[in-house]
């Protein structure tokens, strides 16, 4: 077993890029970061301080969100250790959890936020990313990680109206508000509410994001708290997956030009999410969580992209598809936290259940190219293209490099399915206070996954059902309070078609769920209320079966292996300096020895703010990423190494308004953050900036 030095984000202190606040304030502000409470809805599910989790954890809160001007999960994850980006195809959030890709491993209040989309940010009070199988909290997937986001609720006895317009140099705008309105003693009433309109540094780049998010509390008892939110979606956006590569690396001379069609680029979505939560005190030692989750989602993705480069001729050739997705959620989940003796050893004991059902149905269209139909030694639903910006494709109609006029239609059916999953669940975890000093947590999951796929194409129904059981263990101990050193294993597992459900073809029924194993070593330590610092090592082993290609009738184990460790720095240096660092060093390879994609080895970043005065600070940071392979084999391209540096600063105008300005790219580096595969890279943006201005009423 191979260790490395990790890490955890333990206390999140706001940055003094917020408004100036007190002594007290900062105080009450890092309780509030260090601590996570049930009535959060938050990941851990018990009322445990960050110190005592005996697992890699980062969080980031809606102020400091604010404060760096971050808009988009990507942003959150450059400045996260031990996990970074992937191109997603250009529609979709698309993070890597030390070392494993993943599009499905997100959550909102703890429910699973499985459809693609590129996720607001407008209504969430903070942002955990949870690293190492997540499965005893929540089930299949989180395989190297999850992302949870937590939502505003409505705050009884408050009334406040917040608001932040804002608008960069590349022409992008957006403007959200935050509303709360006490209703009664006991009942209050919140509205989020945002509008984006999306561009930025490529060729036909556009866009729109529409969010409203209306939520209510009411305080049926002192005992009984209940929830109730609706959000509205509708997102829209132009679709660029990059450029292709050549000699083992991006073309930087092609850093301008869009591989695809002006016109047939696009993602649209349209979502309904409705959210309930009940939570009741039954006593001063037992309390319990009931949440009901339904989400109805209606997906268009539209793209064409480089599939193939010819550098002697100056030639690329296009494909592209058309995608559908119509899915409904609905999740019903509940927890009890007990906290109780046994002689001299004190317990909190989670016992929870979910219950999930979802209906996906899904389809894909190839393009077909009618100066290719009677070409018997090309697939109709490519052509090839001479490299000019833009393209000579346009409309679904363009020139080839052939001189020929050439039509594509979205008529060829690549696959049809339909998808009905049921999801039975329960888990226990016990948190055993052994003494003041030494902690043991123990528990398990039981999962049943049920799904069956109508696959409309080959009019065959199939249909599987996985039935496994996870545990979770780890080991705290504290020689002093301000100080944990622990150490955990975890199992999750990931069923076929456990992600995104269109695909258990083929022998993939007769498959085994993938398994992920965690081992992890870590210290937190905090040096006082302002300052904390973080380190763990770890490894993941992932095991999986597939065809065995020397024998068809067989199967053969792929097992890869991730191993590193993190490090990070938080905290006030004084009353007015701000830092927070990290570093992260992974290194992980499958059973052929081969390095995995996506896999940067180091990986590090710097934000520090500087309060100037009451009305004046400033902030800088930076974010550097090793070279990495775009997919896992021998003669994958790599994405170079590159760093950039980002700066801020504000001015109060008043103690109710606040100037921001944020600038990204300060050096404006070019560089190549991620990529889909061998000839679709990710072109990161140039220096741009952003001026928002802030405040409430």
């Amino acid at each position: 077993m191979k260790f490395k030095l990790t890490s955890i984000a333990a206390a999140i202190i706001l940055s003094p890029a917020t408004f100036a606040a007190d002594m007290e304030d900062i105080e009450r502000l890092t309780v509030k970061g260090k601590y996570l409470s049930v009535n959060q809805s938050n990941s851990i599910k018990s009322p445990t301080p960050i110190i005592d989790v005996p697992q890699s954890l980062s969080i980031i809160t809606a102020e400091e969100i604010t404060a760096r001007g971050i808009t988009s999960v990507g942003q959150i994850i450059d400045y996260t250790p031990g996990v970074n980006t992937s191109q997603g195809e250009g529609h979709r959030d698309s993070v890597v959890f030390r070392g494993v890709r993943s599009t499905a491993d997100f959550y909102l209040d703890g429910n699973r936020d499985d459809v693609q989309y590129y996720r607001a940010l407008y209504n969430v009070e903070q942002v955990e990313i949870l690293r190492g199988p997540n499965a005893l909290l929540f089930g299949r997937g989180g395989t190297g990680g999850i992302l949870n986001r937590v939502s505003k609720k409505a705050k009884t006895s408050e009334k406040f109206v917040n608001y932040n317009l804002s608008a960069n140099t590349f022409g992008a705008y957006n403007l959200q508000l935050d509303t709360n309105v006490d209703t009664g003693d006991k009942s209050a009433l919140r509205i989020n509410a945002m509008y984006e309109s999306l561009d930025n540094h490529r060729d036909f780049f556009y866009g729109d994001r529409y969010g409203f998010n209306p939520t209510a509390r009411f305080e049926l008892s002192d005992d009984t708290i209940v929830d109730v939110s609706y959000e509205y979606i509708d997102h829209e956006r132009f679709i660029d997956r990059g450029v292709p590569t050549a000699n083992g690396e991006p073309v930087e001379a092609f850093e301008e030009i869009v591989f695809g069609d002006p016109d047939n680029n696009y993602q649209t979505l349209g979502a309904d999410v409705f959210r309930a939560n009940v939570e009741h005190t039954f006593s001063d030692n037992l309390k319990g969580n009931f949440n009901a989750f339904y989400g109805d989602y209606d997906k268009v993705y539209s793209n064409f992209y480089a599939a193939d480069y010819n550098a002697e001729t100056e030639q690329v050739t296009l494909d592209g598809y058309v995608d559908t997705t119509q899915r409904e959620n609905m999740i019903l989940s509940s927890n009890l936290v007990g906290e109780f003796e046994t002689g001299s050893i004190k317990h909190t004991v989670i016992f929870g259940g979910e219950v999930i059902n979802t209906k996906s149905n899904q389809d894909r269209y190839n393009p077909v190219f009618d100066t290719r139909v009677d070409d018997p030694d090309k697939s109709n639903d490519r052509e090839v293209f001479d490299i000019s910006r833009p393209l000579a494709f346009r409309g679904l109609t363009g020139t080839t490099s052939a001189g020929l006029t050439t039509t594509a239609v979205f008529s060829d059916v690549n696959d049809d399915t339909h998808v009905d999953l049921d999801v039975y669940s329960f888990y226990v975890q016990d948190e055993i206070a052994l003494s003041d000093n030494f902690d043991v947590v123990l528990g398990a999951r039981f999962d049943s996954f049920d799904i069956e796929v109508f696959n409309v194409k080959a009019d065959e129904t199939r249909s599987r059902k996985d039935e496994e059981v996870s545990p979770r263990a780890g080991l705290v101990y504290k020689p002093q309070e301000n100080i944990s050193i622990y150490a955990s294993y975890s199992e999750s597992f990931l069923p076929r078609s456990g992600e995104q459900y269109a695909n258990i073809n083929g022998d993939a029924n007769a498959l085994d769920p993938d398994t992920f194993t965690n081992q992890e070593i870590g210290i937190k330590w905090d040096f006082n209320e302002s300052m904390s610092f973080t380190a763990a090592i770890f490894e993941n082993e992932q095991t999986s079966l597939d065809n065995d290609p020397n024998d068809p009738e067989s199967f053969v184990e792929v097992d890869s292996d991730v191993s590193g460790f993190e490090l990070q720095l938080q905290g006030y240096i004084t009353d007015k300096w701000y830092i927070t660092a990290n570093y992260s060093n992974l290194d992980g390879e499958n059973a052929s020895g081969v390095e995995l994609r996506e896999l940067p080895e180091n990986t590090m970043s710097v934000w520090t703010t500087y309060e100037v005065n009451e009305v004046f600070g400033f902030g800088i940071g930076a974010t550097y990423q090793d070279e990495s392979k775009v997919s896992t084999s021998a003669s994958s391209p790599v994405l170079p190494s590159y760093t950039r540096v980002d700066a801020s600063a504000y001015y109060t105008l008043s103690d109710k308004m606040r100037l921001q300005l944020n600038v990204e790219n300060l050096t404006d580096t070019l560089y190549f953050p991620n990529a889909h595969s061998t000839h679709q890279v990710t072109v990161g943006a140039p220096i741009n900036a952003r001026l928002s201005l802030i405040g409430s009423f």
